[in-house]
């Protein structure tokens, strides 16, 4: 990894949904106004922000991609949609996909006024993608890149959620559903056991546990009953694809369905062999950062039809 030679640094900071409050950390290697460029992080359904991007873990070089990439030169933030981690948790609500689109919304003003940089590098991962990539669809002019892993689009031919549709009525229900160590180890071991070591996903379930119990059941509902949620032909920024070999959400087909309709030619698919559904916590991580490097600073075209 090229380092900056700078200090990292890292903050936490807070701004406002309406009259919801969201919790962001930022992090970076040297002063944000000279980075390469800022990335946004956004995590799934099932944990908040911090664990999935900023997981420390001895022994487990680059563990934190936050850190990575933040050594790379990047300006590198994420934001707890609300319902989880340090963001508020009042309302009475399910904290859907769209919900969370919104948070990208409020997060992303908060950034780009903050930093005063152009538009950001999108990361998100499983229901996080489905957020990222509506996102992209409401404000494409605050998306440079766009890169989606773990993503649905349909749902057909997703054993992981034909399994999860079994209980539907029940999240239907309640805004709020229980976690605790079984279910984050029930991640690791759905689609394929052995692609994460042991290491690191105890040390995921702690930093998990720590800041929740439970977790909001809208996004599991929406990608149960209510897909598709978004429109790959409305998605204008530079998209990548990024699918765990042995990944359940989505089958290839429905992933290379969404890709032939997103309109933008520089996008990329991108099959992660050995990966199966939390990739920054497989044991395949560093090729996963790879990808994802490659994308994020590649070059802009010199010539485009019609130009």
């Amino acid at each position: 990894m090229a380092g900056q030679g700078g200090k990292m640094t890292a903050q936490e900071h807070w701004t406002q949904k309406g009259a919801v409050k969201l919790f962001l950390w930022e992090k970076c290697e040297t002063p944000s106004e000279k980075a390469r460029g800022t990335i946004l992080f956004v995590h799934g359904s099932s944990m908040a922000s911090q664990p999935t991007f900023d997981l420390q873990v001895p022994g487990r070089p680059h563990s934190s991609v936050m850190d990575y990439f933040a050594g790379l030169g990047f300006d590198c933030w994420c934001v707890d949609m609300e319902g989880y981690g340090r963001s508020d948790k009042s309302r009475a609500i399910n904290c859907d996909i769209a919900n969370g689109a919104d948070d990208l919304a409020a997060a992303s003003d908060y950034i780009l006024k903050t930093r005063r940089c152009g538009p950001m590098l999108v990361y998100g991962i499983s229901s996080g993608a489905l957020r990222a990539a509506l996102f992209a669809q409401r404000h494409p002019e605050r998306v440079a890149r766009l890169a989606l892993d773990a993503m649905v689009w349909t749902g057909e031919g997703s054993p992981t959620l034909a399994d999860r549709r079994k209980r539907l009525p029940e999240y239907q229900r309640v805004n709020r559903r229980p976690i605790d160590r079984a279910f984050v180890r029930s991640i690791f071991t759905r689609d394929h056991p052995g692609t994460a070591d042991d290491m690191t996903v105890e040390a995921f379930a702690d930093a998990i546990l720590a800041l929740d119990d439970s977790v909001p059941t809208g996004t599991y509902v929406d990608m149960c009953s209510k897909l598709p949620v978004v429109d790959p032909e409305k998605i204008t920024a530079a998209t990548i694809i990024m699918r765990g070999e042995y990944d359940g959400i989505a089958s290839v087909q429905d992933l290379v369905a969404f890709f032939e309709r997103l309109p933008n030619p520089d996008k990329q698919f991108a099959v992660m062999p050995g990966i199966a559904h939390a990739s920054f916590q497989q044991k395949n991580y560093r090729l996963v950062y790879h990808i994802l490097e490659a994308f994020f600073t590649q070059p802009a075209p010199i010539y485009r039809s019609g130009h």
